[in-house]
């Protein structure tokens, strides 16, 4: 969890860095408008100011991809600033990462919509009356994309109802895994062996969230039929007190809860303790250990299976 946590600080200050550099450039460029204002360069490169060159001049392309890639540049430093405040906002409020994290998803698609109408008007296109036809194309699209609709309505419910976020593991249709990711359109999850599953926000209709609360770590451990249970249960209600002092991941218990079934092989005693879900599976191990070196001490034997084969002799003549 540590290096998971310095690899996202070093990610958001190398990404602070690159931007305070871009940022930089861009005053120095607005600053020089009192030195170089009437610069040829300057104004080309400058996406603030009108752009200099007449579409006959031999210049034009080349001055031209000069300026479309200057207003790149211009959109891209505000779209991933905007990304990088809301991810650090994420990072500092516990119950803000998903809706960070869904207003990431929509600035980055905003600002590839902000930088297309942008290069657009640069290479003379009306804009306006492309907005206004964008609005009936938008009602036709709309009848045929009603599925994208319902994810990013979808994923605006899940926010703002706190179904779950950001480091949450949930289960999702049988796949149980970490909350990784969350954008307008999909949730990424995952799971314990790092496979990642994308699910449409829409899709996400039933869920188990096993973050919200404490989870309870159970262990099932099984003795002799010739062992005395009351002494079984008298060494472990001695011993369970100093698993949870060993072990600081247990909130509560371990706690002895009585006789689960009654097997083929033996006694099958059940030990449960409350933990965090991310730890759940590791308390389970612990607790395992714990209770073999227990039942070792005091000669309490763990039973298993056992195939007895009896040999019939046949008779000689």
């Amino acid at each position: 969890m540590n290096k998971i946590k310095k690899n996202k600080k070093w990610m958001i200050l190398s990404h602070s860095l690159i931007i305070a550099i871009i940022i930089a450039a861009y005053v120095l460029l607005i600053v020089g408008s009192y030195f170089w204002k009437d610069e040829h360069w300057y104004q080309v490169l400058n996406p603030f100011v009108e752009f200099p060159t007449e579409k006959t001049a031999a210049e034009y392309v080349l001055e031209m991809l000069v300026r479309i890639v200057s207003l790149s540049f211009l959109v891209i430093t505000i779209t991933h600033i905007m990304r990088l405040l809301l991810r650090i906002i994420g990072l500092k409020c516990k119950r803000g990462k998903a809706l960070a994290s869904l207003l990431s998803s929509f600035a980055k698609y905003l600002g590839a919509i902000i930088l297309i109408f942008a290069i657009l008007g640069t290479l003379g296109v009306n804009t306006t009356v492309l907005l206004a036809s964008a609005g009936i194309l938008s009602l036709i699209v709309g009848l045929g994309a009603q599925p994208l609709i319902e994810d990013i309505f979808a994923g605006i419910f899940i926010v703002f109802e706190h179904s779950f976020e950001i480091g949450d593991i949930i289960i999702v249709d049988g796949f149980r895994g970490t909350v990784k990711e969350m954008g307008i359109r999909t949730t990424k999850i995952e799971d314990a062996g790092g496979d990642i599953k994308v699910i449409n926000n829409s899709d996400i209709r039933t869920l188990i969230n096993m973050t919200s609360k404490l989870s309870t770590a159970i262990c099932d451990v099984s003795i002799s039929y010739f062992d005395d249970i009351e002494r079984v249960e008298k060494v472990l209600n001695e011993n369970l007190k100093k698993i949870k002092e060993k072990y600081k991941s247990i909130v509560n218990g371990p706690t002895y809860v009585g006789v689960q079934s009654l097997s083929d092989s033996g006694v099958v005693l059940r030990i449960i303790a409350e933990c965090n879900e991310m730890l759940r599976y590791q308390v389970q191990r612990d607790i395992n250990r714990e209770i073999k070196i227990i039942f070792d001490q005091n000669n309490i034997t763990i039973p298993f299976p056992q195939i007895v084969i009896h040999e019939t002799k046949e008779n000689k003549d």
